[in-house]
């Protein structure tokens, strides 16, 4: 990460550089202030608890409130009861009401233990960047912003209430959801005053100062160009600066809206490889930029005398290509999941590195899943005798490199097969796709392997018309473990997940948390060290699904959602990587035949416990258990454990993907 970017402009860091934004004490004089704003831009921000709020999500609110917040604020303190009610009588008239915390140094634990104290559930919203409250032009704790979304203009700012003109806030509310003028548009706030230090006259003086050439380019390149380029996978190319200033306020609504560069896990949780996301002073650098004029400067334009070209290949020539089968897709309807399966073209087995590819239709191309097929299994029955992995591809994730010394087992004869996942995007295309592989030295065997197992949650029913439906699944890991990375997997209506190991002694820790999941972008999290699971733990994943109208990816509403395959349908697929901490290439185990003993348990039992009770039971399998439910329960305990359930396994032929084995 390019941290010192800005150093070279010294107003600048004084100004800007990310040191802790205080609350101070009213002064006499009122502080440097942004005017009120004409508009309200959109942002999102991550809340106090992990969750992502967009303000222009509430477009259909009658109105929306948001009241600037402080850990230890006497102001909020005072206020937090009316607050409350505030929230309790309008949220069913559809008003949102949200906190804004702008200081930049309360901690998002220390401001959900103060929302327990004082019996708030409401959102915060973390302003880490300072950017949300500066735009709306608050100066103090506890100041209220009524916002009218039908065009996004302040209606109301000032005290939540006034001892002399009565509860403005509320009033403010009543006349926006009757559709009549405000009578009173603001009022003298109280409480703290907030710094904002992009306020002061030197930080504006600095920002107009900001090198394109200098700073601009430079995070331009490190974050954005790879796909913004000749042949990559964005719809234009950072080539020039005019390119650049022309789309500007674009590059400052993505950013502020954390839709861009594409990364969407938690900057607050865990730590990660190859993080593609913008630091703060990178943020900041690039929206000031962009609201001083996006000035040219002097210096040279490298974007421009520099060529970037997407490469052919972005890991280098394969060591071999293999071409899957093409397939025309059409403009319209349901295209069910193509199946296609080849020869395996290696006449010796080889210990697979790494590999890409290379897709024509990324429009119409969601995803390509692969396994060996060993000779003489059905080539035809889709994933079920598959083994390992050979290579595969989303939007987002082209390429898959293992950690050094860690490989995939490709044997000689068989069959690969393919599950491909076509969208139709309004034109008909015929798509041609490539899977490059990269193997190690012949002669050179990794000394370790690489396993891959998934948290499913095959049972979910998303409720019409829902806006946060939550669903649990869980992995056990019966013995050590190194987990290397997770991809996180769901349809239009997935809108959040995250990851938890839970540990033997009952202690939990947060690995993964992604605010915002954004189907466009199919990202694999490689930790950057691997999590050490010891034996017993589970690994916990929950997703939310918005099943309402304000999601404008949502197909249909009306209807209860199940899991399925199209992307109407919904998913809950969170794929791990990891390796036995005993397992070697040359000393392999059967350790995942273990782990799938209790896979189906981690989908029916809600509170962890390892065991199903008779209300937790789901679906088909759930409904042809529970009329022998008291015969499974052999120890009368009131639920079937891992060891009950074995011979209801049994009984199924619980199938499962098994790696290839290297030959002797």
């Amino acid at each position: 990460m390019r941290r010192g970017l800005i150093s070279s402009l010294s107003v600048l860091t004084l100004a800007v550089a990310a040191g802790s934004v205080a609350i101070a004490a009213a002064p006499a004089a009122p502080p440097a202030a942004s005017p009120s704003a004409a508009q309200v831009d959109n942002f999102r921000l991550v809340t106090a608890a992990g969750r992502s709020e967009d303000l222009y999500r509430y477009q259909d609110s009658k109105a929306v409130v948001i009241v600037m917040h402080a850990v230890g604020s006497p102001e909020v303190r005072r206020i937090a009861p009316a607050l409350a009610a505030l929230e309790t009588k309008y949220a069913p008239t559809g008003v949102k009401v949200m906190l804004l915390n702008s200081t930049a140094k309360d901690t998002r634990a220390a401001v959900l233990a103060e929302a327990r104290a004082l019996k708030l559930n409401l959102p915060v919203l973390m302003d880490d960047n300072l950017l949300a409250g500066d735009q709306l032009g608050a100066t103090r704790v506890s100041e209220v912003f009524v916002i009218d979304p039908r065009g996004w203009r302040v209606a109301y700012r000032g005290p939540l209430a006034d001892p002399a003109k009565g509860n403005l806030a509320a009033e403010a509310v009543d006349a926006l959801i009757a559709g009549r003028p405000v009578r009173v548009a603001s009022a003298p706030p109280t409480g703290a005053l907030i710094n904002f230090p992009d306020r002061s006259p030197a930080a504006q003086a600095a920002f107009q100062k900001i090198s394109y050439s200098k700073t601009i380019v430079p995070i331009l390149e490190a974050k954005c160009v790879a796909c913004h380029q000749q042949g990559g996978i964005a719809p234009f190319a950072m080539d020039s600066y005019e390119k650049v200033k022309g789309f500007a306020p674009m590059i400052r609504e993505t950013i502020r809206t954390d839709r861009m560069p594409p990364w969407d896990v938690d900057p607050k949780v865990g730590h990660f490889k190859n993080d593609k996301s913008l630091t703060p002073a990178e943020i900041r650098s690039l929206v000031r930029w962009v609201e001083a004029g996006a000035p040219r400067g002097d210096g040279p334009d490298r974007l421009a005398t520099t060529k970037h070209v997407a490469p052919e290949w972005p890991l280098g020539k394969p060591d071999l290509i293999v071409e899957i089968p093409s397939y025309k897709i059409p403009a319209s309807g349901i295209v069910d999941y193509q199946y296609p399966v080849m020869d395996n073209p290696l006449t010796e087995g080889r210990w697979l590195r790494a590999s890409t590819a290379r897709v024509q239709q990324r429009q119409g191309v969601h995803h390509i899943l692969s396994g060996y097929i060993p000779p003489g299994q059905n080539k035809l029955g889709g994933m079920a005798n598959w083994g390992g992995s050979v290579g595969g591809y989303t939007v987002g994730m082209e390429s898959i490199v293992q950690p050094q010394g860690i490989g995939t087992y490709i044997p000689a004869g068989g069959s690969i097969g393919y599950q491909m996942h076509y969208t139709p995007f309004g034109k008909e295309v015929t798509s041609t796709q490539q899977i490059g592989l990269y193997f190690y030295p012949k002669g050179e065997t990794p000394k370790l392997m690489m396993r891959e197992n998934t948290i499913v949650q095959q049972f979910i029913k998303i409720p019409a018309n829902t806006e946060a439906h939550e669903e649990t699944a869980y992995l056990d890991f019966p013995h050590e473990a190194l987990v290397y990375s997770a991809v996180v997997h769901a349809h239009y209506r997935g809108t959040y997940s995250n990851l938890k190991i839970r540990y033997p002694d009952g202690t939990e820790k947060m690995l993964l948390n992604v605010p915002r999941y954004d189907f466009n972008w199919q990202r694999m999290y490689e930790f950057a060290e691997p999590i050490r699971v010891p034996a017993g733990s589970k690994m916990i994943a929950t997703y939310i699904y918005d099943n309402s109208k304000r999601n404008p990816a949502n197909p249909d509403p009306s209807q209860d959602v199940v899991w399925g395959d199209q992307s109407f349908e919904e998913m809950f697929f969170t794929q791990l990587r990891y390796r036995w901490v005993d397992e070697t290439a040359a000393k392999q185990t059967t350790y995942d035949d273990d782990m799938m003993k209790t896979r189906l348990i981690g989908m029916m039992d809600p509170n962890l416990d390892g065991k199903i009770q008779l209300g937790e039971l789901k679906g088909g399998i759930g409904d042809a258990i529970r009329p022998r439910f008291a015969m499974a329960d052999a120890n009368k305990d009131g639920g079937i454990d891992a060891k009950e359930f074995e011979p209801i396994l049994q009984m199924m032929g619980n199938r499962r993907r098994t790696p290839a084995v290297a030959a002797k």
